[in-house]
């Protein structure tokens, strides 16, 4: 018999909420785990977590309109030849031709160029087109090995050597049949039509001896001249740059589990890795401790979204930050535009995820000819260009308030922290205190 209060309105379970009552309905009709693109739905803390302390009596501030604010950077000082000189320290993350569609890897190459930026292949190899409208262009070097090839090699301005990506450190990349065109079939040397599967290490070593051995093999193939990255998802980010550094690297790249993925388990995306604020303060720490920090840049990605996330990643210790998924919605993926056609997917503009399925209504993540035809690379292009834009002039209104007349000379002791999380995880002050968890003392 109940004694419930009829009064009483009934409860739902915090831990078996419906959303995860839905999944066990669908693990258990299905048999399959289920895939998405993006990044990580779940609040982590982040630079939201992070405020500036501007400049008053105890900081002299710059006057906008008449003191100049350096937005420059170079990457690939330590051993490359011919180091990329951007005029912005935003560039556009890895996404493949394969997971976006032709016209999108064109915008994204038209819309770095407009910027004075970089843009990166991806998996799958280098296309005519993108090459072809971005000035500079990174060249992922991947498991896979999908499309690589020397003359591509030599044909970049830098090699990123991608040992792990955020949203899913330890796992392969993932590009469903669907999207499996005659002439992404082509360009990966695979069956059309059929699923390709990244692996999640690199075939030829086991450990940072072999990383080093192959980094040097990549130098010999472009003559010395291009800067290598090497790519680590944030999992361990004190030792993989550290390993990184010691391999040869010119330059870090950081993905924190915000970072997006074309498509990979929801179980990844969600449960491994580490937020990016918790990945910048040991890796720079790493550079730090191997006297190395501003010598091997380092860049890191994974939920940038504002000027303000650029001058805190910047702050905490970044030389640059890397952009996907902003990119993507900066030329119209999720656009309320196409909400009918994205209520007919069984979904709504804000949370498309299935990019696997090669669907999508803009015309980015789809190899469909019809609905790639929607996205106007050139009207994307300067779509991209005006957000790197923006972005930039709220990080220099940001720095000039503190006093700075150059982006990466922004400070951890410019910030304070709301939260203690986001306090102990990026080493700065709680708000109103000198001191975060792990200082001592306060």
């Amino acid at each position: 018999m109940s004694y419930s209060n009829p009064q009483t309105p009934p409860r739902k379970s915090a831990t078996f909420d419906d959303a995860t009552m839905a999944e066990i309905r669908r693990a258990a009709a299905t048999g399959i785990y289920d895939i998405r693109g993006g990044g990580t739905k779940r609040k982590v803390p982040h630079f939201d977590d992070l405020l500036f302390l501007g400049a008053s009596i105890s900081r002299y501030p710059l006057e906008g309109y008449r003191e100049k604010c350096d937005t420059s950077v170079v990457l690939g000082t330590r051993f490359a030849k011919k180091p990329i000189e951007l005029k912005i320290p935003i560039t556009i993350a890895g996404m493949s031709f394969g997971a976006l569609s032709g016209n999108a890897k064109e915008a994204m190459g038209r819309g770095a160029t407009l910027a004075g930026t970089s843009t990166t292949t991806g998996d799958g190899g280098m296309t005519d087109e993108e090459r072809g409208h971005s000035e500079k262009l990174v060249y992922q070097y991947l498991p896979s090995r999908y499309g690589m090839n020397p003359k591509d090699l030599r044909r970049a301005d830098a090699i990123e050597v991608v040992v792990g990506q955020g949203a899913k450190p330890g796992g392969g990349g993932m590009l469903l049949g669907q999207k499996i065109s005659d002439r992404v079939a082509n360009m990966r040397n695979l069956p059309k039509g059929i699923d390709q599967r990244s692996a999640c290490r690199h075939p030829d070593w086991t450990g940072p001896d072999d990383l080093e051995i192959k980094i040097l093999e990549l130098r010999e193939i472009t003559d010395w001249e291009k800067p290598i990255y090497v790519k680590v998802g944030g999992a361990r980010p004190y030792y993989d740059t550290a390993l990184a550094v010691k391999a040869g690297a010119d330059v870090v790249v950081l993905d924190g589990m915000q970072g997006g993925t074309a498509a990979t388990q929801d179980v990844f995306i969600e449960h491994v890795g580490m937020p990016t604020l918790a990945c910048i303060r040991p890796a720079v720490q790493a550079l730090q401790d191997l006297g190395m920090h501003r010598k091997v840049q380092l860049i890191v990605s994974g939920g940038i979204r504002s000027g303000a996330d650029v001058a805190k990643a910047l702050a905490l210790g970044a030389d640059a930050v890397s952009i996907g998924t902003a990119a993507l919605v900066a030329i119209g993926d999720n656009d309320p535009h196409w909400e009918e056609e994205y209520r007919k997917l069984g979904t709504t503009a804000g949370a498309y995820d299935d990019w696997h399925e090669g669907k999508d209504p803009a015309g980015i993540t789809t190899q469909d000819p019809e609905l790639a035809a929607r996205l106007d690379p050139v009207l994307a292009g300067r779509r991209l260009a005006n957000y790197l834009k923006v972005m930039t002039l709220e990080a220099q209104t940001i720095a000039r308030a503190c006093g700075k007349n150059k982006l990466t000379n922004l400070e951890p002791e410019d910030l304070c922290a709301l939260t203690m999380e986001a306090a102990a995880m990026a080493q700065v002050p709680l708000a109103g205190t000198s001191w975060y968890p792990g200082k001592g003392g306060f």
